[in-house]
């Protein structure tokens, strides 16, 4: 069996290589970084340190490394041959890798068993959006044909990569917790082998599980920690102040989370109280400017903070006061070696309160949340 990932910074080695490795895939990468590429071709293999609970230490073969802007020949025959392909590029970067797979899917012998296409990505929906992306690079004529060369499937993910160690090379430390979900449904009985994913008949309720807790409560805790002065997210959380607002912030998510889907609360208390301590491992060198940065993201309509804020809003008919106070410490995050910060700030000095909720979060008028969104807006710009 063979995997093509487009991919091979961190996440990607830490999460998606070892876990396709271990199920016995052959693990093809693709990135668009010459010396990366250059460092993973001459190493051959690189190790995976897991820290905190359970911590010990995988070896993840290479197969190949192929730089996917000089070598799109190979790359398009490696994915003509393969049975899966994954990425971890960013969802804005899919519109990138899309060609190169449909050019993949034109190449592939028309009698090969559908091509598994997973984007691993901590957006919701990125594979249907790589799908889109592959569909429209796909000839016209030939599309329809083509398209049923593969089977494209959302996830979930959920691993801490922390900030790397420069001399580490290759080799890459994680925390010994991941998670990968999978739907199960469009591969029709017909699962990819990959013991170490988890498939399930409706993955919404998994991703915004994970997004709603895993992604809110990280980015909570380091831009509170931020504003104390913490390095890094588990000296953040060595404040009680910020354990405190951390906890009242993934209550109300997890209040949203069980209205909306039907989640047991017990068991989502339990989920929550696992992930603040996987956030406290000291192991974990996760500084809190990493963790922050590209602010205007974290704050777009169906992320982290907006997101979940606008469900408890809907769903609960109450104001997330918690979340609200996440949203304003976001809007301090000013870190000038980031141009998301530098632009954040800007818009809180040179734009009404109102154009900013509409330009960052598209939250409208008529939404519940609108008009106490403005007013914590309003706050960060007195500040």
């Amino acid at each position: 069996m063979r995997a093509v990932h487009f991919g091979a910074g961190t996440f990607g080695r830490g999460f998606v290589g070892p876990l396709l490795h271990e199920a016995g895939y052959e693990v093809v990468f693709a990135d668009i970084d010459s010396e990366l590429v250059a460092a993973l071709a001459a190493a051959g293999s690189y190790r995976v340190r897991e820290v905190g609970e359970g911590s010990h230490q995988r070896v993840v073969e290479i197969s190949r490394a192929i730089n996917s802007v000089t070598e799109p020949d190979a790359l398009i025959a490696e994915i003509a041959t393969a049975d899966v392909v994954t990425t971890a590029v960013g969802p804005r970067i899919l519109k990138f890798v899309a060609p190169l797979i449909a050019a993949g899917l034109s190449a592939r012998p028309s009698d090969a068993a559908p091509l598994a296409v997973m984007a691993c990505e901590r957006a919701v929906g990125a594979t249907d959006l790589l799908a889109a992306e592959v569909l429209a690079a796909l000839p016209e004529k030939s599309r329809e044909a083509l398209v049923e060369r593969a089977v494209f499937a959302n996830t979930a993910v959920d691993r801490i990569i922390p900030t790397q160690d420069p001399d580490e090379g290759v080799d890459v430390t994680v925390e010994a917790f991941c998670e990968w979900v999978i739907e199960r449904g469009p591969f029709a009985g017909a699962v990819p082998s990959i013991p170490g994913a988890h498939f399930v008949d409706d993955l919404g309720p998994y991703i915004e599980r994970k997004l709603f807790t895993v992604n809110t409560g990280h980015a909570t805790i380091a831009y509170a920690g931020f504003l104390l002065g913490a390095h890094t997210v588990s000296e953040a959380l060595a404040f009680p102040e910020v354990r405190s607002r951390a906890q009242a912030v993934l209550a109300e998510t997890s209040e949203a989370l069980v209205a909306k889907h039907g989640f047991d609360p017990d068991e989502l208390a339990r989920y929550r109280a696992t992930i603040l301590e996987r956030f406290a491992n000291p192991s974990l060198v996760d500084v809190v400017t990493y963790v922050g940065r590209e602010p205007l993201r974290k704050l777009s309509r169906n992320d982290r903070f907006i997101g979940p804020a606008a469900d408890y809003t809907t769903v609960t008919g109450g104001t997330p006061a918690a979340l609200l106070r996440a949203i304003g410490d976001a809007l301090r995050f000013d870190y000038p070696a980031d141009s998301q910060s530098v632009e954040l700030q800007d818009l809180l000095r040179n734009a009404a309160a109102e154009d900013i909720v509409a330009e960052i979060t598209a939250i409208t008028p008529a939404e519940p949340l609108y008009r106490p969104l403005v007013e914590t807006v309003r706050a960060a710009q007195r500040r």
